[in-house]
């Protein structure tokens, strides 16, 4: 009786190890910006789709776009457009959503906007008190993010903060700026310190942060849909072309629907339908 529990026993755990392993895998790899929304369609998704799992990564865009590239991954993501020097013909590109980035201060700073010429003398370590701007006389404590960012990829590329050296077009923010790993781990930096500015994805955007009008326009999504708001990206889901499975296929056609898009808008985000 014993020998035949034990078997019954060894026969349901081999039953529950193959049902989870034939579900197929899709990773997806990239910026920590999508990463938030990425998480969310594949929750979603699984929820319909037992057969699937899709585990999510984000160490950054260019991380993503040489995931995607070299296969490493099923999905790269990427918060910003793709450099000339990263795009290749099999290399496909699939807009799932658009973002403003928006430019924060601590709620307790005064300050409600600023303009993108100032932003930019503030990174660029030209500003660096906020009494020149019409705030406190107190030290302006900037906060970017590392290299390997999207966000701040997108973000140097709108504010004009690149500069050329020996031919070469390199990041123009000063060299005095603190670097955050992560859309969150800035928000915290700023949210922590009163003389502190920084720039996020604008659908992470919450009250413990304030979101500064640039130019006189509000950072919403109203403002990015519209185009009077310029401090936008797009959010790119990047694949090899005739290489996603007929699984990862479903999934990225399913980002675009009516379903997908209307979670876009949910979280803060703006729809591409």
């Amino acid at each position: 009786m014993k020998k035949t529990v034990i078997g019954a026993i060894a026969l349901l755990g081999a039953m529950a190890v193959t049902s989870v392993s034939a579900k197929e895998t899709i990773s997806a790899v990239g910026s920590s910006s999508v990463t938030p929304l990425m998480e969310v369609f594949s929750e979603t998704y699984m929820k319909s789709n037992s057969n699937v799992f899709i585990e999510v990564q984000g160490p950054g865009s260019s991380a993503g776009v040489k995931a995607a590239k070299n296969g490493s991954a099923d999905l790269g993501m990427s918060s910003r457009n793709l450099k000339d020097s990263e795009k290749e013909p099999a290399l496909k590109e699939l807009t799932v959503a658009l973002d403003g980035i928006a430019v924060v201060v601590n709620p307790k700073n005064g300050l409600d906007q600023l303009t993108a010429e100032q932003v930019t003398a503030i990174y660029k370590g030209e500003i660096t008190n906020w009494k020149d701007v019409g705030g406190a006389d107190k030290p302006i404590v900037a906060i970017t993010r590392d290299t390997a960012s999207g966000t701040r990829g997108a973000f140097e590329d709108i504010m004009k903060l690149k500069k050329k050296v020996s031919g070469m077009k390199v990041s123009a923010i000063s060299q005095r700026a603190q670097v955050a790993n992560g859309n969150g781990a800035l928000k915290t930096m700023v949210a922590s310190n009163p003389y502190a500015i920084g720039y996020i994805s604008l659908g992470t955007v919450d009250s413990s942060v304030n979101a500064l009008a640039i130019d006189g326009t509000e950072a919403s999504v109203d403002n990015v849909k519209n185009g009077s708001y310029k401090v936008a990206r797009p959010f790119l889901v990047l694949y090899k072309d005739g290489q996603p499975s007929a699984e990862a296929q479903k999934f990225l056609d399913w980002m675009v629907s009516d379903e997908a898009q209307g979670l876009v808008d949910n979280k803060g985000y703006i729809s591409v339908n």
